[in-house]
């Protein structure tokens, strides 16, 4: 005789990016088991949640986290606890981190098996990224150990000499890698030496601090970047995601290559469709120190256009949490001060709200916040719900309206630069793994639940999603 099942979310309004029904949702062992109609009698089971026909959606997926960032003498302040908590108050379930490199003798092997051990603390799971900084005999071995522990992407910096960036060289042989052992390519993509010129210009004006930041990275920096690497992609084959893009321009190329047939992904972060680069003229413009910067409001208006079209593939947090005095420390010079925004915690209601305001349907939402990061990032029974998939679910009302208040999230950090911001798409219910870790009653803390994510080969599965097999004992 089976056993009862260990919840039921009732009377659903099931939610996934390819269209919805009325259902109730069937929970046993941290996996969906059934989806019948909501015509039909609820299911009994050890507990039973009544959503009322309110929306439930896939558990949100991050795929651009830094958690315990170290980078030059500055490290973020918050470790995996902190960073998945406010993950699962703000309706992400599953958070992509990565392993890079804190200085010249860390390796990109030591920098994830770091990170993985880290990873253990976490209440929500957690999937890893690996980077390369610098090429030599031992990356291709480096990247087979990392594609066998299931991290099957690997991050470069196109600028930060002297620290993460990666040359082009090594960006070539490095995306050869990721084609031979079925990975993906992720970039940051901003022209170093267009940046590093303009900065000096900037300084050598007197005009560095961070009211300045916008003027010393030009849109253009970006574009051309995005160019370069796109031609590497193309000469190599290789997939390639590009990171946090922030203009239209950075899009469009990769609209223009995907219609060429090569397979290249865009990402925004929620900052870069709601905030413009009036924000460095406040009374606090350290708040927004972040690169790319902020763009002008016809930027930010074209971007999230793109974005409701669906353009943009996926939108991540980008998530870097560093508090406001060491934003402080240096405010005089944008090259010494870190950059980097929290934002984990916020990605669901500013996203939603952006999106939503641009005409997008809740459908395209649940795509850029959970389906569309789970596929390109070939994470097995995520982003959608099905039966067999992850009991990673988010209940909530898309008429909801609350005003945020950095000083009352849970990011480790003292600000938000979404503070003041009235935003629709709050979670109410968030289940994490067939766990009710947030409800009326507030957060339940899971403990050390959270799990390493192994992920797929890249061409591997997209090929099983395309087909209509995309649950985790089907990959």
């Amino acid at each position: 005789m089976s056993r009862q099942p260990d919840l039921v979310i009732a009377n659903a309004t099931v939610v996934n990016s390819f269209g919805r029904q009325n259902a109730h949702i069937v929970i046993q062992d941290g996996l969906i088991t059934d989806l019948p109609d909501a015509s039909e009698a609820v299911p009994a089971a050890a507990r039973t949640i009544d959503a009322g026909g309110r929306l439930v959606i896939p558990g949100g997926v991050d795929g651009h986290c830094h958690v315990a960032q170290v980078t030059g003498r500055f490290r973020t302040l918050d470790d995996y606890r902190t960073t998945s908590t406010a993950a699962l108050w703000g309706g992400t379930t599953t958070i992509i981190d990565f392993g890079i490199p804190r200085d010249a003798q860390e390796t990109p092997l030591a920098a994830v098996l770091h990170k993985k051990e880290l990873a253990t603390e976490s209440r929500c799971d957690v999937a890893l990224h690996g980077a390369v900084i610098t090429w030599d005999e031992t990356v291709p071995w480096q990247l087979e150990q990392l594609a066998a522990e299931g991290v099957r992407s690997v991050k470069m910096y196109t600028t930060n000499r002297g620290t993460t960036m990666a040359d082009g060289d090594t960006i070539l042989k490095v995306m050869r890698e990721m084609v031979r052992l079925d990975g993906l390519t992720y970039i940051h993509a901003e022209h170093d030496p267009i940046i590093s010129d303009c900065t000096e210009q900037h300084a050598q004006d007197g005009r560095i601090g961070i009211e300045h930041l916008h003027r010393t990275r030009p849109e253009l920096a970006e574009e051309i970047s995005v160019k370069e690497t796109l031609a590497l992609a193309e000469y190599t084959g290789a997939p390639v995601y590009f990171v946090h893009q922030s203009t239209p321009g950075a899009v469009d190329l990769v609209t223009e290559a995907r219609a060429r047939g090569l397979e290249a992904f865009s990402e925004t972060c929620p900052h870069y469709v709601t905030l413009d680069d009036t924000v460095y003229g406040s009374t606090f413009p350290e708040w927004f120190a972040c690169c790319p910067p902020m763009r002008n409001a016809e930027t930010v208006a074209a971007l999230k256009e793109r974005l409701a079209s669906g353009d943009i593939h996926t939108m991540s947090s980008d998530h870097s949490c560093y508090d406001l005095s060491q934003k402080r420390e240096r405010t005089d010079d944008v090259r010494a001060m870190p950059h980097g925004l929290p934002g984990v915690e916020t990605r669901m209601p500013v996203t939603f709200t952006a999106m939503t305001s641009a005409g997008a349907s809740v459908e395209d939402f649940v795509e850029a916040f959970s389906a569309g990061p789970a596929r390109i990032n070939a994470l097995p029974g995520k982003g959608r719900i099905a039966e067999g998939f992850d009991a990673d679910l988010v209940m909530f009302d898309p008429a909801e309206e609350r005003t945020v208040d950095g000083a009352a999230l849970h990011m480790g950090t003292d600000f938000s630069p979404f503070d003041g911001m009235a935003l629709t798409g709050w979670p109410a219910v968030v289940i994490s793994h067939g766990r009710v870790v947030l409800d009326a009653d507030g957060f339940h803390d899971p403990g050390a639940a959270g799990r390493f994510l192994a992920r797929n080969g890249f061409r591997q599965h997209q090929s099983a999603t395309s087909t209509g097999v995309a649950h985790a004992s089907a990959l």
